[in-house]
């Protein structure tokens, strides 16, 4: 029977071990810390009991000085289906070029997750490398929302960005696919600025005052963001893993995200009663 194990289960790897289970999966999953749904990565007792009859293993633990699950639990992974959830950080800047699984990695600010990502490869890994996730209760509705959100004077910068679904997608369609580098972005890279635009317009609010960098008082991660520039071409997985996402562009994205803000966002339903009525219809 088919079981996976995930090291690490956040906000995207919790969506992959719901959808799983739902298809009669047996899942396990690590934490930081045991809740009720996971063990400690640190148990180690537990974790090898779980990959000793694990079939499959995933895991969404980002690098530190090293990849803190191959160094501990490498050895134990030999003959399993193996993933990794990576990303399209690795390329670095492309000047607002496009990117495929063949441009260069470890050129950009994650040299670490471009490490990380090559010794999955090597072990036999499909690598799922994303954009920036997005999707219900983490989108840049809740930023807008809570007064978060900027729109910054880089009218070239361009980004891709993909929604939590498409991913858990991605991975189960991976499940039968061959070891590799997967790029799992929308169809329609564009400015920050351009989603921030549309996420005041489904909250019928103004969008922020466009700034510099140096006004918006970014923080160093934030800054660094920006200071790379590319497109994300997801021609492999849709070849390879016969994947298609299902929203496309970020204005079907943040429509769905909208649609479930009652039970995912309060903020926005209490503050918006228009995005609550959306629940309704």
């Amino acid at each position: 029977m088919a079981e996976m194990l995930i090291f690490g289960l956040g906000y995207t790897a919790s969506r992959v071990a719901e959808r799983l289970r739902a298809m009669g999966w047996t899942v396990r999953a690590t934490r930081r810390e045991a809740d009720a749904d996971a063990i400690t990565f640190a148990d180690e007792p537990a974790v090898r009991a779980a990959l000793g009859s694990a079939t499959h293993v995933l895991s969404s633990v980002p690098p530190g000085d090293g990849d803190p699950v191959l160094e501990r639990y490498g050895a134990l992974l030999e003959g399993k289906w193996l993933g990794y959830l990576s990303s399209t950080g690795v390329y670095g800047d492309a000047g607002g070029g496009w990117v495929d699984e063949g441009a260069p990695t470890g050129t950009g600010r994650r040299s670490a997750r471009a490490e990380a990502d090559s010794a999955w490869l090597t072990r036999g890994a499909r690598a799922f490398r994303l954009p920036g996730i997005y999707g219900p209760g983490r989108s840049a509705l809740e930023r807008v929302a809570e007064g978060r959100a900027h729109r910054i004077d880089l009218p070239e910068q361009v980004f891709s960005r993909i929604h939590v679904d498409d991913v858990v997608r991605a991975v189960v369609a991976g499940l039968d696919a061959p070891p590799g580098a997967y790029n799992v972005a929308d169809d329609h890279p564009c400015s920050q600025n351009r989603v921030i635009e549309e996420a005041s317009r489904l909250l019928r609010l103004s969008p922020p005052a466009i700034q510099s960098i140096e006004e918006a008082g970014l923080s160093a991660a934030a800054r660094a963001f920006y200071a790379e520039n590319r497109r994300v071409a997801n021609g492999k997985a849709k070849r390879v893993l016969g994947w298609r996402p299902l929203y496309p562009d970020y204005r079907a994205g943040l429509a769905a995200c909208l649609a479930c803000s009652a039970t995912t966002s309060p903020a926005i339903a209490s503050r918006h009663p228009a995005a609550a009525d959306n629940d309704q219809r």
